[in-house]
């Protein structure tokens, strides 16, 4: 039996016989069902039509894209630690030419998810590349549509999966919205992969919102709240999920607090 995939928003189901009668990732108000209704595709059709491009994003981290557009259109980090490497984020598309090349950067050793948005084909991924964990957060575990022993819950703030390497619950854009900080990276600078947790916008600062597709913000206190959990933690660099909308290359401990100095006064305006 085929997974079945939304093409709005790239979940993938468990194996049925037929579609869902409709993805509750799309009906729910951060994300959209488009007027021309609910559609559906599968892996197999998917790979006949789209690609993956590789990308290098900054020292060890390469980014992994789908062209043409699929879905959300957000992208993967492989993120390439002295311990073993992170996937960071999903894309659907997953194939015999990309797990190649992943597996000639020495293979994944786990898979970390920022929000249910991009858990997409995860299961697949996961599979791919020997069975390894999906580490999501568990206070969006009514969000996974494609249930698999693969998958970890964890619960609290702070998660460590490696050396240096630590999920954080920041919340916002979904209740276990997560980044991850990697203390080391280039030789202790540190980068937060941020999804759109930390929504990184062009002009190189950040922002939040409940529902980015649908424009509804969110409080000055859920904001507040986000960054007395990142205060902690040193970072000079800050990815987030979709290319070409700018990035933060230096000085992203400032950026970040200046971004919520900003975007409270606004809110609260």
């Amino acid at each position: 039996m085929p997974a079945f995939i939304c093409v709005t928003c790239g979940t993938q189901y468990s194996p049925s016989e037929t579609p869902p009668a409709s993805c509750p990732v799309c009906t729910d108000e951060r994300q959209y069902v488009p007027p021309s209704g609910q559609s559906w595709t599968t892996l197999e059709k998917l790979r006949s039509t789209h690609s993956n491009k590789i990308r290098r994003l900054a020292t060890d981290l390469t980014t992994i894209e789908t062209t043409p557009a699929f879905g959300i259109n957000q992208r993967a980090i492989l993120a390439r630690t002295p311990g073993g490497n992170v996937l960071w984020d999903c894309i659907a598309l997953i194939d015999d030419a990309t797990i190649d090349l992943v597996r000639g950067f020495g293979g994944v050793t786990a898979i970390a998810i920022s929000h249910p948005h991009y858990y997409t084909t995860m299961v697949e991924w996961s599979r791919a590349l020997g069975g390894i964990p999906i580490h999501l957060h568990a206070a969006d575990r009514q969000w996974v549509m494609r249930p698999d022993p693969a998958v970890r819950f964890w619960d609290g703030d702070t998660k460590s999966i490696g050396a240096g390497l630590t999920l954080v619950r920041l919340g916002g854009h979904f209740e276990g919205g997560t980044v991850l900080h990697w203390a080391d990276w280039q030789g202790g600078r540190g980068v937060v992969l941020s999804g759109d947790v930390l929504q990184v916008v062009p002009s190189g600062h950040v922002s939040f919102m409940w529902s980015y597709p649908n424009l509804i913000p969110l409080s000055a206190a859920k904001v507040r709240h986000i960054a007395g959990i990142l205060e902690p933690f040193g970072f000079d660099a800050v990815y987030g999920a979709f290319s070409g909308r700018g990035q933060i290359d230096a000085n992203g401990k400032q950026v970040v607090a200046a971004s919520v100095a900003r975007y409270i006064a606004r809110i609260s305006d």
